[in-house]
């Protein structure tokens, strides 16, 4: 019996950091959003002037988003953390406070050669603009994409576009630390072995252990017997994190271990899968990939 279970260890996922543009002052009361004031900010990115002694082209009007015009911002808040609170995701976003105007053209007047960079800036997509009272608040921003991991295939599709990294990287030659391998048959997909690999990241993501034993305590080999799967050698690859196919198997090549399973010939089947546990802030994905030679 010949049983590999290397692991890698689990590694943060950052969301973009939004670039803050201060602290804000807001009136207790609630904010509505003014459509006016939105209006005129798109006539004026229509036809701008010139903004700091240069001409500059007409810019696309910005859309109104409902959770940029729920902004609230009180003291001792930062800029992207009321944007979030407020249900917006932002790549980027910028906001202009003013004090004292009494309508819409007034704030306009007040803010357009001042603020010309803002307001004309073609990197913004949308605007929420809130009065409360004599106060307002406009915020300019631009949603950021959807995280990675939203954009994984079902399991079965990113399992097999693991196999496909994994025999790409069969067919060449390599050291796994200091140990050199030859390049290696390719090996096939087994419905069996993916059912294991894919039972293992959804017992991993269910109770956020990262390790080779399952919740019931069982191993790979017992895992791969238990989905139906006679094998005379198993060896098992696990990773967190990783967002993609490509990604976790590009980091399993960088470790000696996993690195030896990928490149064992032994091994002729394979089975991969990933589950996600969506419980955290920011959703980790658990990926298991199952090497075997049937008996």
């Amino acid at each position: 019996m010949n049983i590999k279970l290397p692991a890698v260890r689990p590694h943060a996922i950052f969301a973009c950091v939004l670039a803050s543009a201060g602290l804000f002052a807001a009136h207790a009361a609630h904010a509505k959003g003014n459509d006016q004031l939105v209006r005129l900010i798109n006539a004026y990115r229509a036809a701008p002037p010139s903004c700091g002694g240069s001409q500059v082209r007409p810019r696309a009007p910005l859309a109104a988003h409902p959770a940029l015009a729920r902004v609230k911002v009180a003291a001792g808040t930062f800029l992207d953390q009321a944007i979030e609170q407020a249900g917006y995701q932002a790549a980027k976003a910028e906001a202009i406070y003013v004090a004292g105007p009494p309508d819409a053209p007034a704030v306009m007047a007040s803010i357009e050669a001042k603020y010309c960079n803002s307001l004309l800036n073609p990197d913004f997509s949308d605007i929420g603009a809130i009065r409360s009272g004599d106060t307002w608040l406009i915020v300019l921003a631009t949603a950021a994409p959807p995280p990675a991991i939203n954009l994984l295939p079902d399991p079965e599709t990113a399992g097999k576009a693991v196999l496909e990294a994994v025999n790409a990287a069969r067919a060449t030659p390599r050291n796994c630390g200091a140990r050199y391998f030859p390049a290696a048959r390719s090996v096939s997909w087994n419905a069996f072995l993916g059912h294991a690999a894919l039972t293992h990241s959804r017992d991993m993501a269910a109770t956020r252990d990262f390790s080779h034993k399952g919740k019931d305590g069982s191993n790979a080999a017992e895992r791969a017997r238990q989905a139906g799967y006679r094998w005379l050698r198993v060896g098992e690859n696990i990773a967190s994190g990783q967002t993609s196919p490509e990604e976790v198997v590009a980091g399993w090549l960088t470790s000696p271990g996993h690195c030896e399973n990928i490149m064992n010939n032994a091994f002729t089947e394979m089975g991969a899968g990933y589950a996600v546990d969506r419980s955290r802030k920011v959703p980790r994905a658990y990926w298991t990939q199952v090497f075997a030679a049937p008996r």
